[in-house]
Formats: C-alpha cells, sequence, structure tokens
C-alpha cells in the first residue's frame, strides 16, 4: 500500500492550494479516505474525511473553506484548500485506515 501526497508549499494568507494523494496497493473506492494534519507542537487531527459514496466530514475550522474530493477512477484524493490562513500551516497527510502518506507541509505566511 502507498499512499503519495503532493501539492503543499508556501501561500500568503487568503491564497489556495490542492493537495493531491495518489493511491495504491489496495481497492480505493472501497476505503473511506481521510486527510489529517499536524502542526509543530500539536496533535495530529482530522481535517476532512469522504467515504465511499461520497460523503464529506470537515472539521469545524475548515468548513467553508476546504472541499475534500475523489476520483475513483485515478485513485486520488484531493483536499481543496482555500481562504488559507497562518493556522492551517502544517503537514497534511493522506489516510486509508492504518495507512499513511509521507506528508505535504503547507505554510501560510506572509
Amino acid at each position: 500500500v502507498q499512499l503519495a501526497e503532493s501539492g503543499g508549499g508556501l501561500v500568503q494568507p487568503g491564497g489556495s492550494l490542492r493537495l493531491s494523494c495518489v493511491a495504491s496497493g489496495f481497492t480505493f473506492s472501497r476505503y473511506v479516505m481521510r486527510w489529517f494534519r499536524q502542526a509543530p507542537g500539536n496533535e495530529r487531527e482530522l481535517v476532512a474525511l469522504i467515504g465511499t459514496a461520497g460523503g464529506v466530514t470537515y472539521l469545524d475550522s475548515v468548513k467553508g473553506r476546504f472541499t475534500i474530493s475523489r476520483d475513483n477512477a485515478k485513485n486520488t484524493v484531493y483536499l481543496q484548500m482555500n481562504s488559507l490562513n497562518p493556522e492551517d500551516t502544517a503537514v497534511y497527510y493522506c489516510n486509508a485506515n492504518s495507512h499513511w502518506g509521507q506528508g505535504t507541509q503547507v505554510t501560510v505566511s506572509s
């Protein structure tokens, strides 16, 4: 099983980023997919999840700003992040059950 995140980077407050996570080694369409994040000194927290039928759940602080989606044909889950603020700075991880990606750094700073 492999999960490979990409799309992180440095962005100014108010900006946008789109994270991608390409999965391999398992039947992607059968798994709930999650995005977590971890900021320095903080515990890892669930940001968003998308179920096998497309149902979604978000962390309260990102509701209305972030959108999770999936493309089962491409074995890929996305996280569109808009109106970013410095509190969103963290390493973002893709997750499928017990499997984790390596993470991608998102830094929001002017």
